[in-house]
């Protein structure tokens, strides 16, 4: 009997079919980030500093330099990644000879990435990038007293949506554009209500048109704090939950734009009960919004097991937002995408029908012990078959797959 026969017969025991959670996870599409690789400098030609409390750490060597590079890297990254892939792509990814503006941005900009993503079958999401100018030095974009720059701000917003639903339209499949800003104050703020009402006015004219949600969904993203706005964000979760529930839009938790404490699994079906649809950021913050490398962690398991418990993958899109300029980028990238999946087949693998009986029958021993139990049932044997069957490496031979690109890219410098 083979290593995973065996993992078989156990999940078996417990009523856990580890068949039917390989095809599911093989179905369910992760969108990784394109900013990992280049350490969220983006492709514009023009100089800009980074704001917005957006800082990437470290020089290890290797970082992608040119939209070419970061394909590459990209490309390789996924080879060792299994299952459905996405691409979280920043309007200041722009691949283009030209030099326009945020507010002059066109899809031709950008069109280089759809035909390399159609080519790669990988999906397309969007974000406009309301950071690294000199129109966001205030930490106000959409939120600032200056209507003219309010209008520069809601003009990039509405062609990144435009440029989204364009690329929804070529790759046959919607794509999320995410509104994230940046706006807040470093002191306390004597009016919290008057930019609270200028975002949400904003929001409303960046979002007026009527775009097939065949191709686009607009998404909106809180943020606690980052650095220059400690005392006061415009756009908190409160402010989006409400405009999302009243506006339809679907809400994005970024796991790394709360207080490191909260537990932000434990959100999913509060909120799924008020917005249709999910959309997240993985990440991991520590002390502040540092976007560390997801690990195998504790936040991580109960994020996947509240999306399965729940049944809310059919409504959660998930996504990923780290980056970490002192290691590899690409194993930065495989790793912490491959651990969203673990996480993902680990919750697949629970009996979850059993759980459920136990508590809702009030019988609280059961499900104390089943769920300290099943801690030791062989997940690590079902990973290696799934990784297997879809032709990716694991152990070892992963390692020796990483070390030998990064030596390959570590002559950029």
């Amino acid at each position: 009997m083979s290593i995973y026969d065996n993992a078989r017969q156990q999940f078996a025991d417990w009523g856990v079919d580890t068949e039917a959670a390989i095809e599911q996870l093989k179905t369910i599409p992760i969108s990784m980030h394109c900013w990992q690789g280049d350490d969220v400098v983006g492709f514009e030609k023009k100089s800009g500093s980074s704001g917005g409390g957006i800082q990437a750490t470290g020089n290890h060597p290797g970082r992608a330099r040119t939209p070419d590079e970061l394909r590459a890297d990209l490309q390789f990254a996924y080879s060792q990644i299994p299952g459905v892939h996405r691409l979280n792509l920043h309007a200041m990814y722009l691949d283009t000879d030209e030099t326009p503006d945020r507010d002059q941005i066109e899809y031709r900009h950008f069109a280089s990435w759809v035909d390399w993503a159609n080519e790669q079958n990988i999906g397309l999401d969007f974000n406009p990038t309301f950071f690294a100018h000199e129109k966001a030095d205030d930490n106000l974009t959409l939120a600032h007293p200056d209507q003219g720059i309010r209008d520069f701000w809601i003009e990039h917003g509405k062609r990144t949506r435009d440029i989204a639903a364009q690329f929804g339209a070529a790759q046959g499949n919607a794509c999320i554009n995410n509104i994230w800003v940046p706006d807040g104050m470093k002191d306390h703020p004597i009016d919290r209500m008057a930019p609270r009402k200028r975002l949400e006015n904003s929001l409303d004219a960046m979002l007026s048109e009527q775009l097939d949600s065949r191709h686009l969904l607009d998404a909106v993203e809180s943020k606690l704090f980052g650095i220059g706005v400690e005392a006061y964000t415009v756009g908190s979760h409160e402010f989006y939950l409400g405009f999302a529930t009243r506006k339809g839009t679907l809400l994005c938790l970024d796991m790394g734009h709360f207080h490191p404490t909260e537990n932000i699994a434990d959100k999913l079906s509060s909120v799924a009960l008020s917005v249709g649809e999910i959309l997240l950021h993985v990440s991991r913050p520590m002390r502040w919004d540092s976007d560390h490398v997801i690990l195998l962690d504790d936040s991580i398991l109960a994020m996947a097991q509240e999306l399965v418990a729940c049944d809310l993958l059919g409504r959660t899109h998930i996504g990923l937002d780290f980056f970490d300029a002192t290691i590899s980028r690409t194993a930065a990238w495989v790793i912490g995408t491959r651990n969203m999946q673990k996480a993902l087949l680990r919750a697949l693998l629970l009996p979850l029908d059993q759980l459920r009986t136990a508590e809702i029958s009030l019988d609280f021993t059961t499900r104390f012990m089943m769920t300290e139990e099943i801690k030791d049932l062989p997940f690590n044997a079902v990973w290696a078959e799934y990784c297997e069957r879809m032709d990716a490496k694991c152990g070892k031979a992963l390692l020796r797959e990483l070390d030998s690109f990064q030596s390959k890219v570590s002559v950029r410098g």
